[in-house]
């Protein structure tokens, strides 16, 4: 059975950084694209970063480039997405997400809120 739990969200203020994990079970990262997507209140879900299980290259939205990381950890399962410069539009719940073709799992959210 595919798991995703993502943690690391919070309160920060703008400027600051956060790290989101996502711990990830039940299926072999090489066979997978991994991603972070974020839904604002009233919006709908949008991707902002993926990375590769099969060779780590990654893909990030415009609005994040040079501020998000996609990263992952093979020997703990785990996929990392480092944000710096927060700014209050980055507000959302962000999910990670494992896809491997036409089929998708995702994870609950973690609530990332950037308010000064």
């Amino acid at each position: 059975e595919v798991q995703l739990q993502a943690s690391g969200g919070g309160l920060v203020r703008p400027v600051e950084s956060l790290r989101l994990s996502c711990a990830a079970s039940g299926f072999n990262f090489d066979d997978y694209s991994i991603g972070w997507f974020r839904q604002a209140p009233g919006t709908e879900r949008e991707g902002v970063s993926c990375i590769s299980g099969r060779d780590e290259s990654t893909y990030y939205e415009d609005s994040v480039k040079g501020r998000f990381t996609i990263s992952m950890d093979n020997a703990k399962n785990t996929i990392y997405l480092q944000i710096n410069n927060l700014k209050p539009e980055d507000t959302a719940v962000y999910y990670c997400n494992a896809a491997i073709g036409t089929v998708a799992y995702w994870g609950q959210g973690t609530q990332v809120t950037v308010s000064s």
